[in-house]
């Protein structure tokens, strides 16, 4: 098992300098890479604010240049919105780039926002990402692609750029039978998070997936599963609440971009509250806020739960002020790592399917 750094970017504040964002975010990911953090993922997504990163093979390439051992990766390319050979040699580049430390999460998306902004149909977004996806793995693992879809149609080429070693696994997204099934051939990792409702909406998300690929014939044991999670260390009770502040942000905003159309003023989606809100209280309750030995125990309980092989910890969530990022940031390295190596023992024997144990 693994760890990594998730960085979504957004924009609370419309008057935030843009570049202030990504120094903010460059300035974090050198400090997961110093405190032993794996990876460092970097969001998609377009057309409003809720994330300042329309392109996260380029923030990924960007800090390749400003880092020199944390793994570097998209989480996750909204797969429809491209040409699959375009990604193909993006990420080839980036792996050249940065020595060979590009990861690759894949999805489907969910915001009818931009799909309608780049002339793609929502309700074709599973086909889509299944096409697009078999002409990736071709191009990354042999070089070579020939491939006639309902979608995209390649005559037989071979790639000038390919990755310096197999990128492997893949992270997807999304709980949809047929991605499901793709994921499980592959040996990909199913990607999980429940944003703001938690370990129990982890728990059950990952419960109806194991569900699903019961049902597709396949031994949920043998599958590789990553979580994402909203992490904020602090002592402070003030503190904790303003993280659920932002973590509260973040959520009314994904129920707006879930909607058929966003309300937004601009690029800025309007802040209402969601349907049957919670109390600030829940949210913090909810998500993992607290002292270090606190998060260290809620967290190893869902590893042990999920049997994890990667853990994806959201520090600034929401806006969060940058000082309060780094200093959980800073708690995590020093107190709550050193306690979940304690509690699991070796994180290396976590997470590993059944079929690879034996």
């Amino acid at each position: 098992m693994d760890f990594g750094i998730f960085n979504l970017m957004t924009l609370r504040d419309a008057a935030k300098p843009r570049r202030e964002i990504i120094e903010e975010t460059t300035a974090l990911v050198q400090q997961a890479e110093e405190i032993g953090i794996d990876v460092a993922w970097f969001a998609e997504h377009h057309f409003s604010n809720y994330s300042m990163s329309p392109s996260p093979l380029m923030m990924a390439s960007y800090m390749a240049g400003k880092t020199s051992k944390i793994d570097l990766g998209a989480a996750v390319l909204v797969l429809p919105l491209y040409h699959p050979m375009r990604v193909a040699q993006e990420v080839a580049l980036l792996d050249i780039q940065s020595g060979g430390r590009a990861r690759v999460g894949l999805g489907s998306g969910y915001q009818k926002h931009e799909f309608d902004r780049y002339g793609i149909h929502l309700d074709d977004r599973t086909e889509r990402t299944l096409e697009y996806w078999e002409v990736l793995d071709q191009a990354l693992n042999t070089g070579k692609v020939a491939f006639d879809g309902t979608f995209v149609k390649v005559p037989p080429t071979e790639l000038a750029l390919t990755p310096t070693r197999k990128i492997a696994p893949l992270y997807v997204t999304g709980n949809n039978p047929k991605i499901l099934e793709r994921a499980a051939r592959s040996g990909a990792v199913i990607f999980m998070t429940a944003g703001y409702l938690g370990s129990q909406g982890l728990f059950g998300i990952y419960d109806r997936v194991c569900d699903g690929l019961g049902k597709l014939g396949v031994d949920p044991k043998t599958v590789k599963t990553g979580i994402q999670q909203y992490i904020h260390v602090t002592d402070d009770k003030d503190d904790a609440l303003k993280a659920a502040d932002c973590a509260r942000y973040v959520a009314r905003l994904v129920t707006a971009l879930r909607q058929p159309e966003t309300a937004v003023d601009g690029y800025m989606i309007r802040e209402v509250p969601i349907p049957s809100e919670p109390d600030l209280e829940t949210f913090r309750d909810n998500i993992i806020i607290g002292n270090a030995e606190y998060v260290a125990e809620r967290m190893a309980a869902e590893i042990r739960r999920l049997n994890a092989s990667h853990y994806n910890c959201f520090f600034q969530f929401g806006a969060l002020p940058y000082e309060m990022a780094k200093n959980s940031l800073e708690r995590f390295g020093k107190d709550v790592l050193p306690l979940l190596t304690k509690e699991l023992g070796p994180l290396d024997k976590i997470g590993v399917p059944d079929r690879v144990a034996a």
